[in-house]
């Protein structure tokens, strides 16, 4: 069964997400309309899971049971998690100014 990429981002700056395939979720910080990194990082995903280049990939505050980073993950490999509560990356307070209902607002300061 394939997976029906679309090329309109479905998540926004602010959203919660989670992966579909690894155990982390995380915060959306930006957004590349398409892939927008290594090759050698694209490369390195296992060929089961890898995505298209021809889709939105996000850049994420990420977490998992173990530990916090940041994250560069495709649509397809994502799905809103607002649901289990808010992130606690050490480093959302410096880009959100809070979490208002399911989405964290930007801080102003962070507009560029």
């Amino acid at each position: 069964m394939s997976t029906i990429v679309t090329k309109l981002p479905l998540y926004c700056i602010g959203d919660i997400v989670r992966h579909k395939h690894f155990s982390f979720r995380g915060v959306i910080v930006d957004v590349d309309p398409e892939f927008d990194n290594t090759d050698e990082w694209y490369d390195s995903i296992p060929e089961d899971v890898r995505p298209e280049k021809e889709q939105p990939f996000y850049h994420l505050l990420a977490e998992n049971s173990d530990s916090y980073y940041t994250a560069y993950v495709s649509q397809q490999n994502l799905a809103l998690d607002a649901e289990n509560g808010p992130i606690s990356h050490p480093d959302v307070d410096m880009v959100f100014e809070g979490l208002d209902d399911e989405r964290y607002q930007l801080r102003k300061e962070a507009f560029n």
